[in-house]
């Protein structure tokens, strides 16, 4: 593409304001994509030389997970400096190369911030310990121990164990809602709020067209530090943290979700919509209160644009009637607002092992995405069907893991490098050893492999996001008359445009479906939709779909 035509491109990408409503977004786990050094870890050029997958897939934007600098104890996640590429990914001119290059083939790109806490080794907090009276004394969560030299509360972390960790240099304790080496600012001081303010400002300079937002429910802790009450034994689950913690053991009423969450939130809107055609999506983790906070934070046009909650990364597996209630649930909560769902992520079992499904279940999960409303997140490899990676003890690099190890294995297996082809044991992935091994059951499912094989899930991924895109009522459109009958469930998706019929049989055995009244006609063939039977009814096979388009 010569120069002109880039920046047409570039002027057509900054054209729609509204360009995420619907907007189908591919994360990429950078230091698991594709290593461009040799060095076994993945990095930004690694992303560059992919572009062209990337794009060959029908997305419209891409999430980076973290690559800032980082002393790396959760991989990023625990960020040293909001300003610079931390060396093991490049630098800033590959990011600015990345930009260029993701514009050029018609994607966006949202990175990852995290603003809730930083590493222990970011200047910042190196200068808030150092005494109780310096200009950021009070940028952290810091509070006095109890009398009896116990935590300030009973909060607790979500990595295990106390949410407060003591600091012999101030002789106080610091909150850390994570690990210890991760501890939490403080968003009631006016001074960090502009300061993280001016870490988006400096990523929106450098060309990015959005965020996603970590943990956007953690930011503002209760200023009184009071305790958070018990959770009842049958109001538990384990949407967010595995059974074996005891953070689900607690009604997180003060730590985390807190009124003032959406006042910073409004902040960082208005500081956005400084900039043209940017958009924020925001995670909310919360295992009671999920959809309730997606739809207060997306409200109106003083939150973030879109959130995902856990309800579809859970292990629960995902059945007609659940995704109904779920369905339902956000029309009765956050009807106003906009969902962005996902099965699959950095932080979850992958959805194919997670809830085994089969080669056809896979297909008709990802049609059933393809067709609710909201915007969605895939996660890199799960068009490839790749199912969770088995890491052996000694090979585990997740601290999660390594604490409730052999209950829970932590986060590595669904981490593991991308593969590309199958004829190497690193997938293509490196000439180096990589950071986590390559599962042998992944290289049957390279990219490479599943390019010359017609009916591979690769192209279903394909099909299925042309057919959303070339459906202005699947992208944009309201969602209304969900109903299960059985195994099967069915909407209508609607916009000026279009009426569109939606029916998935969600399950191994046969099931049938009744067409709306009026004129029906049958689409998605490509999908393998079926069609109306002498009966007058839809029988659907396993994990079949339906989908036609009603007739003017």
């Amino acid at each position: 593409m010569n120069a002109e035509a880039q920046m047409r491109e570039v002027k057509s990408l900054a054209a729609d304001p509204d360009w995420w409503r619907g907007a189908v977004i591919y994360q990429i786990y950078p230091r698991s994509f594709q290593d461009s050094n040799g060095d076994g870890i993945g990095d930004l050029l690694g992303i560059v030389e992919r572009m062209p997958y990337i794009a060959s897939l029908g997305v419209d934007a891409i999430w980076i997970s973290p690559f800032f600098t980082s002393p790396m104890k959760d991989f990023g996640y625990d960020i040293s400096d909001y300003f610079d590429v931390d060396p093991m990914f490049g630098s800033l001119a590959d990011f600015d190369a990345l930009i260029e290059t993701a514009h050029m083939y018609g994607l966006r790109v949202m990175i990852d911030l995290v603003l809730s806490h930083t590493s222990d080794q970011h200047p910042w907090f190196e200068e808030s310990r150092s005494s109780r009276d310096n200009p950021k004394a009070d940028w952290y969560v810091w509070a006095d121990a109890k009398p009896d030299g116990t935590p300030p509360n009973n909060w607790l972390s979500i990595f295990g164990g106390s949410g407060w960790h003591w600091d012999a240099r101030r002789c106080q304790y610091y909150l850390h809602n994570f690990l210890t080496s991760q501890p939490d600012l403080n968003f009631h001081c006016a001074d960090v709020q502009d300061a993280l303010l001016g870490v988006g400002r400096f990523w929106l300079d450098r060309g990015v067209d959005g965020f996603r937002l970590d943990t956007i429910n953690f930011y503002v802790q209760d200023a009184e530090l009071r305790d958070n009450p018990p959770l009842p034994p049958e109001e538990r689950n384990s949407n967010i943290a595995p059974e074996v913690n005891p953070y689900n053991h607690q009604r997180h009423l003060y730590s985390k979700n807190q009124p003032e969450n959406l006042e910073f939130l409004a902040k960082f809107r208005a500081m956005m919509e400084e900039y043209p055609a940017i958009a924020a999506v925001g995670e909310v983790g919360d295992a009671q209160y999920g959809l309730e906070i997606l739809g207060q934070y997306t409200r109106g046009e003083a939150g973030v644009h879109m959130c995902y909650a856990f309800e579809f990364l859970a292990q629960e597996k995902l059945t007609a009637k659940r995704v109904a209630e779920v369905l339902n649930k956000v029309d009765e909560v956050a009807s106003d607002g906009w969902a962005c769902w996902a099965f699959s992520n950095h932080d979850v079992m992958r959805h194919v092992s997670r809830w085994d499904l089969t080669p056809g279940a896979q297909r008709g999960m990802l049609t059933l995405l393809m067709c609710l409303r909201g915007s969605v997140c895939l996660y890199q490899g799960e068009e490839l069907g790749l199912p969770e990676a088995e890491v052996a003890f000694d090979d585990l690099q997740d601290p999660y893991g390594i604490e409730f190890w052999p209950e829970y294995k932590g986060r590595d297996g669904c981490r593991t490098p991308m593969v590309w082809q199958s004829d190497n044991m690193s997938g293509g992935f490196s000439i180096h050893r990589p950071w986590l091994p390559v599962s042998t059951e992944h290289l049957g499912l390279a990219v490479a492999v599943q390019e010359e094989a017609p009916d591979a899930l690769l192209h279903h991924y394909r099909r299925a996001l042309a057919f959303r895109r070339a459906h202005p009522a699947l992208v944009k459109g309201d969602i209304s008359d969900v109903t299960v009958v059985g195994d099967v469930i069915s909407f209508l998706r609607k916009d000026p445009e279009e009426t569109v019929f939606v029916a998935i049989n969600m399950s191994d055995a046969p099931g049938a479906v009744d067409l709306p009244p009026g004129n029906w006609m049958q689409i998605g063939a490509e999908l393998n939709s079926g069609g109306t039977s002498p009966d007058g009814r839809v029988h659907l096979g396993p994990w079949q779909p339906c989908i036609a388009l009603k007739a003017p």
